[in-house]
């Protein structure tokens, strides 16, 4: 071939074969003297050419390390194998592809992954050294082609030839394989084991059916049927077993058992389940062999109790991973010098062992040694590519097992592995732009000593130096500024721990932790995370790990978590949290945890539960009256059990009662009978039901109005919620109030009676029948220990109060023989309860007595004693991030429903709307498999479901309810929603998904319930938290409802971590911790407003009525006091009285009188009763006040000069006689179409979406890109820049723009101007959003009109005034006051003006009153109600008077009247007398002091047009 002038390729098998080959060619080429004719020069014209081309590359080889690649270029040859350097590899491909070289000595790798030419191959020898088997194999069949294959290649050569030598023994083997086609047969069989693991954790396969299943897809199924010999299946094997399934199933359980074996997964040989575990799901996720996870389970075990760094580092070196990297005898040498110079750690196995070679050359990697051989930088590559791999999966499985120390350190090296670095070394070392000295003077001497990793610490603490003198310490003596720069880059992690004590063997770690680092896109990219670990260092122990991420979007912001740590008796001294930088080497945080002060000694008493008795069930007649038996005549005939074992102290006593029991227990029909035994003992008396969802109370409103509102008791049921409202008249006729929380907390407040002028606020009708209360049913009263229990807390403690003080009141009256009342009966139903004494004892249950009373109303019942029996499977799941884990649950869902509901009605509970869709749609796709695509649709013809699915609005809903799968969510319409529950019902569809709210709201059957995760995404802290227990029984409680099903399944599905809580809690309850501390300042304002507190000492003693002192007293580590001493619990209480009226006084909420001593007077200041009486937080009135008085400012300044008004006839507003007319000096059309106006009412929405009541608004993920883009499509912008053009626009310094997107405040205030101009939101989700936003709108500004009258005299106050009731309107109305008004809108006029004044007594000032006779002209108008609207809202047109001066807009007075709904074409008079002082206008100069004129304005706050302004003059 080289005579020809072709060019050959000489295959060998071993990289040292390539350059002794070579050698030996270029040695047998010069003793023939050939070698300057046939390799290093050329014939004929070719000549030049080739010449041409090895001068071309010799000053490129000659710049080469490797010295047997620049001998052999001399004789015109190259050598090619994977130990060469990759700049080397290349620049010998080049070579040979332009002909520098003739004779290219290779391994059989190139033949497989580089395409060069040759005309020429050449196998030398067959046999191949297998590391695995120890011995020599022949070189495969399909090798020997792929080599031959690069002769001859097509694009480069017309032909080619292909030498074999092997010995004789082989030559008839190859030449029969070579004539006839060889069959590719199956390897897979070897790793069978690894790749079942990976297929059970991501859930294809569960059990040994369907891994027989999977099985028979892969192609060693397909080469077992055709060639069964090869694969060990015997003739009568296989004429046994033709289709090879006993074979398959063999296999399948072979590989079970060695992964049982092994720990990767759980086998059940009975069952044939396959179970995923912690090491299957790590070895998969990290790509570990089987091999190497029962090493690392053997080696691990041994070391378990103090594993050194020497220890771990040889246990990953002992991977299966490495087990290739070969040890050569020539190497032995420098890898002993790398030993002794670049190995800080200890080697445990000597170098001739391929764990002792990976050992250093993975240290000397990490060292950054020099390596000089070819085949060890090789090696060392190969080791540095797997080596981050296996030590992540090893800090893995440690975490997850629990290995506090062991995780600890695999990290570490983990880390190093990717940064070249060792952790005890400094964390400088990241940045490249520093000197080395630097590192050199910060790191410790003893490098491989635990005590002398400080090193992070040391490098911190040069922040309290200046920079001179770390530039010193540093010997760097510019640079210490830079230096100190660069440490503040370090994500370094600020921790606070709270802890709080929950039961004895339980601990809540509240943990805060606060990133205290400068943020640099070039560092840190987008993200930092970090491991956080709690540990117990004595036992060597994790109680709990979680990765936590800092994003740069909310940096510097804290994030909060709430942990739930086991401890043991003895209680150890301390636990230690462990913060660890997951990318950065060295940085590391420990903190220590003190139990020191945590006293345990009050949670010891064991739960008290009261035992079913096995009575005969009452029936119904029982209630010995035909009215109250109706109501369940066509529900059951009897009682059940618990219904049973309540029925006397329900209905023949008055006693409060405390019931406890699991959901499904007939609470319902227990707080029933209590209120059918107080209306037989006081048909007047009224009843409270407080439901803690709006949801449910619409439930209970929709039933008990059908059942109690109907004949013959005809009870009126009303809803009291956020969205409705009732005059004073239907209130008071009332039979039964159904309200949340907070709506009867606000009513309640005002049972004294309410002055101030809030007359328009809930709190203002609550006087008259709030003491008329004979019964309070709160449902889930457990919701205590949550984040709304504050409020089921202040109602049960006013309650009390208020029982207490109308009977001391009774009893004063009662000496003329009147009846004392008695107190009002408080009903609390829960689920059951770990601390029942305290609840009953704080509702006024006899808990301490040993008589015959003792005890009595307090039932507190196992969860077992469910009336339909439940079996409950609890599932985990892996996975870091949310969605992904949601989607690996949607397969198990599938299997769920098929096993254990298949014909039976299915609920799945999920977190989002958007998971309600995802999830149907992937039930759908795993359906589309079987031979019943629709099977969970029970109908009779498709046409029926097609033709109700074309009446939905919701797209998914419209193809999801075709496959008989609902979604139910918040999102939807309401008719939606109730098609979908009438489907469900009536089994038409047999899974309903839904969100969680559902589980507390709609009353459905479901005989399986599925809880598809046991997490939600908080929008106020913008990641996922877990549900409380209270939520999962709830959702729980839905499978097996008693009236629809005789038994239910329940199946959680939880992250992995969870599944462990879930299974100790679910039926162990926590005990109720109150919440009162949290909403302290608003609780106590409110109970200062209204009178129940005047001074410190009233406020402690209206604590003691409270749940919250009865837990202090018994918990008090919990709540921050020093022990449960009277003296201790007395000073605590004080000094929580004292700073929580410091926060008020602060914001003007109080006012303080101090006395001698520690107490002292307290009296309500009007921003505090705003706040009360508005139901708002403490801090929102001063908000308020700072926005109106800003506003008034700006109005001062520029309204007079802004024309609002233009000239209208007298007639087209007046009605009057000579003397009237006389008085109006003139008379205007009001008109907004104004830039003061505009401003004006923008300012107003922008001040009430900044308060406080707006800090929980969800900004969801990536919702700041929507706000944005919202935003540019509004017409007042996102900080008034649009419609403020006169005052300076100027951005506020250094905020970016996407971080003012993320204020919820910000998204308020776009919410609102959506709302009023009809913009198009992004997603569904805004809409509920701005539902929720525009719901609080009317309150909040009827509370800052309020706020704004405590400035009642300043200038500005006219025009703000008048803002307000525009702003009524644009919100009744639905359209901004510039709209043109409709053409036969109502009009009023003005008769009949007469002036009154009188001297103010003791003043030199005059009282002004002014008689007005309004005459209203309805023209065929009609309010148009919304049907919501129409129902719940009362009153009619609100018409509003303000009464100012123009000069300088001083507000003289206020008033406003209804015009009733039932007017259509008739007229209406109304007569109003408005007083006001003429003190602010006798005391201003000009026109006004002497003409004595006024300015009256009239705002019809319903419909535009009708507004209008007269000049009134005063004088005579």
């Amino acid at each position: 071939a080289l005579k020809a002038g072709h060019q050959v390729m000489v295959f060998v098998h071993s990289r040292k074969g390539t350059g002794s080959t070579a050698k030996a060619l270029g040695e047998r080429a010069s003793m023939e003297g050939e070698l300057d004719r046939l390799f290093t020069g050329g014939d004929g014209g070719e000549e030049g050419d080739e010449n041409e081309a090895r001068t071309r590359y010799m000053d490129r080889v000659e710049k080469s390390r490797n010295k047997e690649l620049r001998e052999h270029f001399g004789n015109g040859m190259g050598i090619h194998h994977a130990g060469m350097l990759r700049h080397d590899r290349k620049l010998t491909e080049q070579m040979f592809n332009d002909g520098a070289i003739k004779v290219l000595c290779c391994t059989a790798t190139l033949a497989w992954g580089i395409n060069l030419p040759a005309h020429s191959v050449v196998i030398k020898g067959t046999d191949v050294y297998m590391p695995d088997k120890g011995c020599l194999v022949d070189l495969s069949i399909l090798d020997v082609q792929q080599i031959f294959g690069r002769a001859g290649r097509p694009q480069y050569d017309t032909s080619g030839e292909a030498t074999l030598i092997t010995h004789y023994d082989a030559m008839a083997r190859y030449l029969d394989k070579l004539v006839k086609a060889t069959p590719i047969e199956s390897n897979f069989i070897k790793q069978l084991a690894d790749h079942l693991n990976a297929e059970v954790v991501c859930g294809t396969v569960s059990n040994i059916n369907e891994a027989i299943e999977w099985i028979r897809y892969t192609y060693l199924f397909v080469r077992m049927c055709k060639n069964p010999l090869a694969y060990g299946i015997g003739a009568a094997q296989h004429e046994s077993d033709p289709t090879l399934r006993g074979r398959t199933r063999e296999l399948a359980i072979e590989a079970a058992k060695l992964l049982d074996e092994r720990k990767m997964v759980r086998y059940n040989p009975n069952s044939g389940n396959l179970a995923v575990t912690n090491l299957g799901r790590t070895a998969s996720h990290f790509y570990i062999r089987n091999q190497s996870v029962a090493t690392f389970n053997d080696m691990i075990e041994k070391k378990r109790s103090s594993p050194t760094d020497a220890d771990l580092i040889h246990v990953m070196c002992c991977a299966d991973e490495f087990e290739n990297v070969r040890v050569r005898a020539e190497e032995l040498e420098e890898v002993d010098t790398l030993k002794k110079a670049s190995c800080p750690l200890k080697t445990l196995a000597p170098v001739e062992e391929f764990s002792g070679k990976c050992n250093v050359l993975l240290q000397a990697y990490i060292s950054r040694a020099r390596v000089n051989s070819f085949t060890l930088i090789s090696d060392t590559n190969y080791i540095a590519s797997n080596a981050g791999r296996v030590a992540r999966a090893l800090f893995e499985m440690c975490l997850k097992n629990g290995h506090a120390s062991a995780a600890l350190k695999f990290l570490r090296l983990a880390k190093s592995c990717d940064h070249r670095f060792w952790w005890f070394q400094s964390p400088l070392r990241a940045f490249d732009d520093l000197k080395k000295n630097v590192f050199v003077a910060l790191e410790n001497e003893k490098v491989s000593s635990e005590e002398g990793y400080t090193t992070f610490e040391k490098t911190v603490s040069l922040l309290d130096l200046v920079p001179e003198e770390v530039g010193q310490m540093c010997h760097c003596f510019r640079d210490g500024a830079l230096i100190q720069k660069k440490i503040r880059l370090l994500p370094r992690v600020k921790c606070t721990c709270t802890v709080h004590p929950i039961t004895k063997n339980t601990l809540r770690f509240s943990i805060e932790l606060e990133p205290i680092f400068n943020w640099s896109a070039r560092y840190h990219g987008g993200a930092e995370g970090f491991w956080l670990w709690v540990e117990d260092s004595e036992n060597n122990r994790t109680y709990h790990s979680e990765y936590v991420l800092f994003t740069k979007r909310n940096h510097p912001d804290s994030t909060k978590l709430e942990l739930i740590i086991p401890v043991f008796d003895p209680l150890p001294q301390q636990y230690f949290i462990r913060i660890v930088s997951d990318s950065w080497v060295g940085v590391e945080h420990l903190i220590p945890v003190s139990f020191r002060h945590v006293l345990l000694g009050g949670l010891s008493s064991p739960t008290f539960f009261t035992n079913l008795f096995d009575l005969t069930p009452l029936p119904v007649t029982a209630l010995a009256d035909p009215r109250y038996e109706q109501l369940y005549h066509n529900r059951f005939d009897s009682f059940n059990p618990i219904q049973t074992q309540l029925f006397h102290i329900l209905y023949h006593t008055d006693k409060p009662v405390l019931l406890g029991a699991p959901t499904g227990s007939g609470k319902t029909t227990v707080a029933e009978i209590a209120l059918l035994r107080m209306k037989k003992q006081n048909p007047k008396a009224k009843c409270v039901y407080i439901a803690p969802l709006k949801s449910l109370a619409r439930e209970r409103l929709k039933e008990w109005s059908k059942r109690l509102g109907a004949p013959p008791l005809n009870w009126k049921v009303l809803e009291l919620s956020g969205d409705t409202s009732h005059d004073s008249r239907a209130l008071n006729s009332s039979d039964v109030l159904i309200c949340t929380p907070e709506k009867w907390d606000l009513i309640s407040r005002g049972w004294r009676g309410v002055s101030g002028g809030f007359d328009s606020s809930s709190a203002s009708i609550g006087k008259r029948f709030v003491r008329e209360v004979g019964l309070l049913i709160i449902d889930e009263i457990h919701l205590l220990g949550e984040e709304r229990g504050a409020v089921l807390e202040a109602i049960v403690s006013r309650t009390r109060f208020i029982s207490r003080f109308v009977q001391a009141e009774k009893k004063v009256k009662a000496s003329n023989g009147g009846k004392v009342p008695e107190l009002t009966r408080i009903m609390g139903l829960s689920t059951a309860l770990a601390n029942p004494y305290d609840l009953a004892d704080w509702i006024g249950i006899d808990t301490e007595g040993f008589g015959v009373d003792a005890k009595q109303g307090l039932y507190n019942f196992r969860p077992s004693v469910r009336p339909v029996p439940m079996v409950v499977h609890i599932q985990g799941y892996p996975g870091r991030h949310y969605c992904p884990r949601m989607a690996t649950m949607n397969k198990p869902c599938y299997a769920a429903i098929k096993d254990l509901s298949p014909n039976k009605p299915s609920m799945i509970f999920v977190a989002s709307r958007r998971q309600t869709r995802l999830t149907a749609m992937d039930l759908i796709s795993h359906s589309a498999t079987e031979e019943d695509t629709k099977a969970f649709l029970n109908c009779d013809s498709d046409e029926y479901i097609e033709a109700i699915a074309s009446t939905l609005n919701d797209d998914a809903l419209k193809h999801t309810i075709t496959f008989g799968i609902g979604l139910h969510h918040a999102g939807l319409t309401s008719k939606d929603r109730e098609t979908v529950e009438k489907l469900y019902l009536e089994g038409t569809i047999q899974v309903l998904i839904a969100t969680a709210t559902l589980a507390w709201g709609v009353n459905l059957p479901a005989h399986l319930v599925i809880v598809k995760g046991t997490e939600f995404y908080d929008g106020k802290l913008s990641r996922y938290v877990d549900y409380p227990v209270t939520d999962v029984l709830q959702m729980m409680g839905r499978a097996g409802r008693p009236q629809f099903d005789k038994e239910g399944v329940a199946v959680i599905m939880c992250e992995e971590s969870k599944k462990n809580f879930l299974k100790k809690f679910l039926y162990d309850p926590f005990p109720v911790e109150s919440c009162l501390g949290e909403r302290m300042c608003e609780t106590l304002n409110a109970e200062i407003s209204i009178g129940t507190i005047s001074s410190l000492s009233d406020a402690i003693g209206y604590l003691k009525w409270t749940f919250y002192a009865r837990r202090v007293r018994l918990n008090p580590s919990y709540y921050g006091a020093k022990s449960s001493e009277e003296e201790d619990v007395e000073d605590f209480f004080l000094s929580i009285v004292q700073e929580t009226v410091d926060k008020l006084q602060e914001h003007g909420c109080v006012t303080v009188e101090k006395t001698e001593g520690t107490d002292y007077y307290v009296g309500g200041a009007s921003l505090g009763r705003a706040a009360s009486n508005f139901y708002l937080q403490y801090q929102t009135p001063k908000q308020m006040q700072s926005g109106t008085r800003s506003l008034k400012n700006m109005l001062a300044q520029h309204a007079s000069g802004t024309k609002k008004s233009q000239v209208a006839p007298k007639d087209a507003f007046l009605l009057g006689n000579a003397k009237t007319s006389f008085r109006v000096q003139g008379i205007q059309t009001l008109t907004s179409k104004n830039v003061v106006s505009t401003y004006g009412i923008a300012k107003i929405l922008h001040s009430l979406s900044h308060t406080h009541e707006f800090n929980e608004l969800p900004v969801r993920h990536s919702e700041e890109e929507l706000n944005l883009e919202l935003s540019r499509s509004l017409p007042w912008g996102y900080d008034l820049g649009k419609v403020s053009f006169w005052m300076d626009k100027q951005k506020g310094a250094g905020k970016n723009i996407l971080d003012i997107m993320l204020d919820p405040h910000t998204k308020c205030f776009l919410l609102l101007q959506a709302f009023i101009f009809r913009a198009k939101l992004p997603i569904s989700d805004y809409i509920n959003d701005m539902r929720t936003v525009v719901e609080q709108i009317p309150r909040l500004l009827a509370a800052m009109e309020f706020v704004a009258e405590d400035d009642k005299t300043s200038a500005g106050n006219f025009e703000l005034f008048s803002a307000f009731p525009l702003v009524r309107r644009i919100f009744n109305s639905g359209v901004m006051p510039d709209t043109p008004s409709p053409t036969n809108g109502p009009s009023i006029k003005l008769s009949n003006i007469k002036v009154v004044r009188e001297l103010k007594k003791g003043s030199h000032f005059h009282t002004w009153c002014l008689d007005i006779d309004f005459n209203v002209f309805m023209n065929g108008w009609k309010r148009p109600f919304s049907k919501k609207a129409n129902k719940n809202t009362s009153g009619g047109q609100s018409v509003s008077i303000i009464l100012g001066t123009l000069k300088g807009g001083f507000l003289l007075c206020k008033s406003s009247f209804s015009i009733p709904d039932s007017l259509k074409d008739k007229s209406w008079k109304k007569h109003m007398k408005l007083e006001f002082e003429w003190s602010i206008g006798e005391t201003q100069s000009g026109p006004y002091a002497d003409g004595q004129v006024v300015i009256l304005r009239v705002v019809n706050e319903f419909v535009n047009g009708s507004d209008f302004e007269v000049e009134i003059s005063l004088k005579e």
